[in-house]
């Protein structure tokens, strides 16, 4: 009788090993849940196409925006389990909307599964040229000075660098004041005109400003230096120890989805990662390729879910 179990839980495997041999034989479907033009949404195209290539099917990529995210993600959420329909996650959808939103539509953890990480957009806090910190030391001395603090401007409420300045606020004793903006555009463009004196955004929309002189660098929040600003230092470098704030963008499917399915997926999205010309394509957009396993990223999914809760909770930030 257990021989008899045994030989039919063997060729049980093997008919669903068989199954997804093939996989995938027609196109696959790619979420960005944001609308098109973003660097979210071109970083997915990106990998999207590379992928395609290897995986011998087009990636056909869809925008459907709404609810910083959700909106998109839990169509996802509801699709097939068979691979055909991806979405690309982003840490603010996944691991920060859960805590901003009174009813948040699904777990993040539990109804979907990772696939890969594609990479890290580091963060970094830029001011006016008259702002009169240049440090980060210096800013965090100068705002506990100010009786209204020092405000400063991002992309919006529960962004990841809204939950940055936070973060910093709660390591330091710092006073900076968050002003939302509906977008890191129009943050940018009140930055360079004076009428913000900080901005906390991606380097990647910080470059050129800072290159040109039109905005000062103050610290990046990732772990190390940032390769296409060498000369700016980290927040760990300028004395917050282990800090980090980085915002990554990946690949998830379906919960339940087969992990041959996965595993294959996987395996070509990190091949594609390991590419020096996606490298290069990805670090024009201010990402950080970062090849891995399922479970890497999803073990800091789990870790920036409990962090950025902390954050949030005494902050007391809620969605708009």
């Amino acid at each position: 009788m257990i021989r008899h179990i045994a030989t039919l839980a063997t060729a049980a495997l093997l008919a669903s090993t068989a199954a997804f041999a093939d996989f995938p034989d027609k196109p696959i479907r790619l979420i960005v849940p944001f609308a098109p033009g973003g660097v979210t949404d071109t970083s997915g195209r990106v990998v999207a196409e590379a992928l395609s290539k290897r995986l011998g099917q087009p990636i056909v990529v869809e925008n459907k925006a709404g609810a910083s995210g959700n909106i998109g993600t839990q169509g996802v959420v509801n699709a097939a389990p068979d691979g055909y329909t991806l979405v690309l996650g982003f840490d603010g959808t996944l691991v920060i909307n859960p805590h901003v939103f009174a009813n948040f539509p699904f777990d993040s953890l539990k109804d979907l599964a990772p696939v890969g990480k594609i990479g890290d957009a580091v963060l970094i806090i830029v001011a006016h040229p008259s702002f009169p910190a240049k440090t980060l030391k210096d800013l965090i001395e100068y705002s506990k000075k100010q009786p209204g603090g020092v405000p400063y401007g991002t992309s919006g409420v529960g962004g990841t660098p809204h939950i940055a300045g936070e973060l910093l606020n709660l390591q330091t004793g710092s006073k900076l004041n968050h002003i939302p903006y509906k977008g890191g555009g129009a943050a940018m463009t009140d930055a360079l005109g004076g009428q913000i004196p900080l901005v906390y955004t991606a380097v990647a929309g910080a470059s050129t400003h800072v290159k040109a002189g039109r905005l000062v660098p103050i610290a990046v929040s990732s772990r190390v230096r940032v390769p296409a600003m060498p000369d700016v230092p980290t927040f760990i470098e300028s004395g917050v120890p282990d800090f980090e704030a980085s915002s990554w963008v990946g690949i998830l499917a379906p919960a339940k989805t087969p992990r041959a399915i996965i595993d294959k997926l996987n395996k070509e999205l990190n091949a594609v990662l390991a590419s020096p010309e996606l490298a290069e394509k990805l670090a024009t957009l201010g990402i950080t390729a970062t090849p891995g396993t399922p479970e890497q990223f999803a073990a800091q999914m789990k870790m920036d879910l409990e962090k950025y809760g902390k954050v949030v909770k005494a902050a007391n930030i809620k969605a708009e």
